[in-house]
């Protein structure tokens, strides 16, 4: 197995963590005299309110770049090693079976390898399926580059199907002394929540040329090429996935008012104001958002939205005038938000009328990603001539395990 390069004290890091900072403190300033000037005027230089604007994208740019040289921080490189380095080193890859499958990529033939069917009857749906240190290979560049993959808990499975017995109530507890009879307690109330995996294929394309290139490690460029698809396409579907052929999102379940919310269902909070925050202290809500959960969900609590909902919390301060985001203060952290993480993730919807464009909460409690052992190649010589295809298809399933966990704000009065 390759080794995955540390960002944190690399030229890169540091100089994009100096980056951020810089920027954040020109924003602070620029922020500070539009604040002044509303104060005053009622209304700001609409000069200034560019000026600010413009700084504040230059703090995403910068978090941008912080974010990205950390990713690729924690992915494994994918680096060429000559015959005799390779000759070398001792290698989990050695072995029969890696041997037959790389065989299989770069000519087609395919001895020692067990074909395997889909569940599908059609053609296209059969496919070989890949040596365990290749799976694993998709596996740790999914969990680097997919932002639901770094929050919520990640399962294994050999079904189809994933079923979790979970407890909607709890079990009763009671006091009693020594020698004093055991009154039975009332059983705890039980729900069987169904994980369904889906498939999940990308189709990555290589020449002939690549293939029979012999420093290249095959596992490792797989990998790599699906990597992008397949992240973007979970994310999405962790996010705001209607549960048919794919995973369920969390805000795709009902969302209902906190103090109406009961299991199967998401609470929000309200932002105060008809697809806005409010226009006086927002920040409050922001708090009311964060002790939506109960207590035992805060410590590992965090903020999940995109980043022009980022942009517009970036300009918020507290009571006591100080800002309540902050950036990352060494490469590998994140940026927070009241003291609490942010993630990022694209999807989440932007600011609007009755949208939940904020979430909080512990996700690793909250939401489960269901993998089904297994990830299948198909080789595709003849579909695009001169390029030879590996039609790939990994199944995943995904939804909320426990409805207490994640609470949303919902941008609307009430």
């Amino acid at each position: 197995m390759k080794e995955t390069k540390t960002a944190s004290g690399t030229p890169e890091a540091r100089a994009a963590m100096h980056e951020m900072m810089a920027a954040f403190e020109a924003f602070k300033g620029a922020n500070d005299a539009r604040l002044d000037e509303i104060e005053r005027r009622a209304s700001a230089d609409t000069l200034l309110e560019e000026k600010v604007a413009r700084i504040d994208q230059a703090v995403s740019s910068a978090q941008a770049r912080l974010d990205r040289v950390v990713s690729e921080g924690r992915r494994p490189e994918l680096t060429a090693m000559s015959p005799s380095a390779a000759s070398r080193s001792p290698s989990p890859f050695h072995g029969e079976e890696k041997a037959a499958f790389d065989g299989y990529l770069k000519t087609g033939q395919s001895p020692g390898l067990e074909l395997k069917a889909g569940l599908s009857t059609a053609a296209n749906s059969a496919g070989y399926v890949v040596p365990e240190q290749t799976e694993r290979a998709i596996e740790r560049r999914l969990m680097a580059g997919s932002p639901m993959r770094e929050i919520a808990s990640v399962r294994t499975v050999g079904a189809g199907v994933f079923r979790k017995p979970v407890s909607t109530a709890g079990l009763a507890a009671g006091w009693v002394a020594e020698t004093a009879a055991r009154p039975e307690t009332d059983p705890a109330t039980l729900a069987l929540l169904e994980f369904p995996s889906a498939d999940l294929y990308a189709s990555p394309a290589a020449t002939q040329s690549l293939l029979d290139d012999a420093l290249i490690d095959l596992d490792e460029w797989l990998a790599s090429e699906v990597e992008d698809a397949f992240a973007a396409q979970e994310t999405a579907a962790f996010v705001v996935g209607d549960g048919v052929n794919k995973p369920k999102g969390f805000l795709s379940y009902d969302i209902v008012a906190e103090a109406d919310h009961e299991w199967g269902e998401i609470g929000y909070v309200a932002s105060g104001a008809a697809g806005a925050f409010a226009p006086t202290s927002p920040t409050d809500r922001l708090i009311d958002l964060v002790y939506a959960p109960k207590a035992r969900y805060r410590p590992n609590g965090r903020f999940v939205m995109n980043r022009k909902t980022v942009s517009a919390v970036r300009k918020f301060k507290d009571s006591d005038g100080a800002y309540i985001w902050q950036p990352a203060q060494r490469p590998g952290e994140t940026a927070s938000l009241l003291g609490y993480a942010v993630t990022e993730i694209e999807t989440m919807p932007d600011i609007g009328a009755n949208a939940a464009a904020i979430a909080f909460g512990d996700f690793q409690r909250g939401y489960l990603i269901v993998d089904r052992a297994g990830v299948r190649v198909l080789r595709d010589p003849y579909s695009a001539k001169p390029y030879v295809l590996f039609y790939t298809t990994k199944r995943v399933g995904g939804g909320v395990q426990n409805f207490d966990a994640i609470k949303v704000m919902k941008f609307a009065v009430s």
